[in-house]
């Protein structure tokens, strides 16, 4: 019987990113496509770029400039690529990522495809960081495709995610992302397939919590289990259920309970009152100090909370289940993993897409011409883009 997860994991992502160099003309700005033809017309010159950001960014260009360099050597057109920053370093807002020289008429029509890649991959990278460093002991995983506007955009939030952890662990001691969704990226973070286990589409399938974790030990029988244990509004209850089945796999340390519950209301058993007393038992400097609004919604309020979390690993060590791991989701961004770190939340995993770029206007990567045949030259207003 042909297994149907059985995909070959593609290594080489980004030697195929587009556009081809035949789809350039169609997706390029008309802007710097005429501009190409003037120069072809008028005589051509060389030019260095700078590329910068209006943010603080992570540097996240290799795929980027793998492109770049691919198109030009089609093109037969040598270039000269001056980086400032290493891949994972830390980028102020308006400085300079790189410089780029060559041929105006073979650069001039890239701007637009190149742009593209470059700030939001950036951005991801910076959230990602911040993630990781805020929460070190828990291990994360991306869980961004889905909420991308295509492949493309999904194969550079991975790659983000993968920039960003690498440069959390070479500054401090922390597990980072460990895996993604999907086969295609992979290997970014050195697996063979993607990582995860049920949607809440399984548990409604399967009509129970238990049933579905049932169905998938039958299918998966050498896989750690993680069952998704808040469809019905019963986490403690379910979840119990499905430890005491598979006790086994919950003394080996092979399972793990997911949270994901609904922003509309609170985990089984909690309120606002008894979300304070369970941070007030285990971590009551979280609300001792001033809290925003948000933070406390993180903190105390409905969803997937600071408490929530807490409460349900005390339930689990009061009932001998110490060694079954919890996984948390929904909404986990540079902000709520922050304020999770405040109350030292227990949690073992989590699974995220929250790194992508929430405001978008913040992700627009600015290219700059700053020489014309060797002489400095920039659009007034811009000169703080001359390194000096």
């Amino acid at each position: 019987m042909k297994n149907i997860n059985n995909k070959q994991n593609n290594k080489d992502i980004f030697h195929q990113i587009r556009p081809s160099i035949d789809d350039l003309p169609s997706i390029t700005d008309s802007y710097f496509t005429k501009s190409k033809s003037i120069v072809s017309k008028f005589g051509d010159t060389e030019v260095t770029y700078a590329i910068f950001m209006r943010r603080p960014v992570l540097s996240a260009l290799n795929p980027a400039l793998d492109w770049l360099e691919s198109i030009l050597k089609q093109r037969k057109c040598k270039i000269n690529i001056k980086r400032f920053f290493e891949e994972g370093e830390y980028v102020g807002a308006g400085e300079p990522l790189v410089y780029i020289s060559g041929s105006f008429f073979n650069l001039v029509d890239l701007e637009t495809a190149l742009l593209q890649k470059i700030g939001a991959t950036c951005v991801a990278a910076y959230n990602a960081k911040s993630m990781v460093s805020s929460l070190p002991r828990a291990s994360f995983l991306a869980m961004d495709a889905r909420h991308c506007a295509g492949t493309d955009m999904a194969d550079l939030m991975a790659y983000g995610a993968f920039v960003g952890s690498k440069s959390a662990k070479k500054e401090k001691n922390v597990v980072g992302f460990i895996g993604c969704a999907t086969d295609r990226t992979s290997s970014l973070f050195d697996k063979s397939s993607g990582l995860g286990t049920m949607p809440h589409a399984l548990v409604g399938y399967a009509g129970t919590t238990l049933e579905a974790a049932k169905m998938f030990h039958k299918t998966f029988p050498n896989d750690p289990l993680t069952v998704l244990i808040d469809y019905f509004g019963k986490e403690i209850t379910d979840g119990l259920s499905v430890a005491r089945y598979f006790k086994d796999l919950a003394n080996d340390g092979n399972l793990s309970l997911r949270l994901d519950t609904h922003g509309s209301r609170y985990l089984e058993g909690l309120d606002v009152a008894g979300s304070y007393d369970v941070l007030e038992r285990n971590a009551p400097n979280s609300i001792r100090g001033y809290r925003t609004e948000q933070e406390l919604r993180f903190l105390i309020g409905t969803g997937v909370s600071a408490a929530s979390v807490w409460r349900l690993r005390e339930i689990l060590d009061d009932s001998n289940f110490k060694k079954v791991k919890i996984v948390a989701s929904s909404g986990f961004g540079p902000e709520k993993c922050k304020v999770f770190s405040y109350a030292n939340v227990p949690v073992n995993t989590i699974g995220t897409g929250s790194y992508l770029p929430s405001k978008w206007s913040e992700t627009y990567a600015t290219a700059d011409i700053v020489s014309y045949g060797g002489k400095p030259m920039v659009k007034l207003g811009r000169e703080f883009l001359f390194k000096k």
